[in-house]
């Protein structure tokens, strides 16, 4: 593990182990407790490790832990599904190379472009790299600067995004960050994402805040509800696709509710 990888792992377990109450973890209150959720001390003992060991894991320290132990400390911190698999990829060694924005074969580009529904397809790090008419319709690609035109940007960023998605803005943004989360945390050491996150820091008190708490979640299909400056309320339903020519490429597709 490179120390990037092993500071986000360590922020991960400290995220989680603040968050679990001793009486979901299946232990006594006890006195009153100075900080939140669980000690070291306890999840440790949960998991069957040494203290030591654990309090290295959070420090970022040199530490890779073996799989059993992996297990062990999801069954302590009591994760979730996606919360698991990430502790996981965490973990596993890493060998990444610098981020490099992807291309799109032109077989996948003319097949997107030939859609009637709603289409585009993001990379790795969610810039948005090809999209078809009926989605510039909807989300207005084609008006963005490429700098912009990062699905993540524009919805943290900018204010006709965040008119677009009117009410339900918040819970659609803050899913959107625990699903990006759980990328970056495996390309924490590249320049690319780590501008993208300082620049959505800046610009972003809502990300900032919900970025410090670490949730993890995983992408799955979905609807959103917009307000279109012409089209008005409008509920989509979509569902995302990987790429065989390129695992990084994936295609999102909308359908009207």
């Amino acid at each position: 593990m490179g120390q990037a990888d092993r500071s986000e792992l360590g922020d991960f377990l400290r995220s989680r182990r603040e968050k679990l109450t001793p009486k979901a973890a299946g232990l006594p209150a006890g006195r009153r407790r100075r900080t939140p959720g669980l000690r070291r001390e306890e999840v440790a003992e949960l998991a069957g490790i040494g203290v030591d060991w654990y309090i290295r894991l959070e420090q970022g320290r040199a530490v890779n832990p073996s799989l059993t132990t992996v297990d062990a400390l999801a069954r302590a911190l009591r994760l979730g599904k996606a919360e698991h698999a990430h502790l996981r990829a965490l973990t596993q060694k890493s060998d990444r190379r610098t981020f490099a924005r992807e291309s799109v074969p032109e077989p996948v580009r003319r097949t997107v472009e030939s859609l009637n529904q709603p289409a585009y397809i993001t990379g790795r790090r969610w810039d948005v790299l090809v999209w078809n008419a009926a989605a510039d319709d909807i989300f207005a690609f084609s008006r963005l600067a490429e700098a912009d035109r990062n699905t993540l940007v524009s919805m943290m960023t900018n204010p006709h995004t965040r008119r677009f998605f009117g009410a339900s803005w918040e819970g659609e943004a803050k899913r959107m960050v625990a699903q990006f989360r759980a990328t970056h945390d495996l390309w924490a050491a590249d320049p690319a994402f780590r501008d993208l996150v300082q620049r959505l820091t800046r610009g972003s008190p809502e990300f900032a805040k919900w970025w410090r708490s670490h949730d993890i979640r995983t992408t799955v299909a979905g609807r959103k509800e917009v307000v279109h400056p012409k089209k008005g309320a409008m509920r989509l339903e979509y569902v995302t696709f990987q790429s065989n020519d390129d695992p990084a490429l994936r295609l999102v597709i909308y359908t009207a509710v």
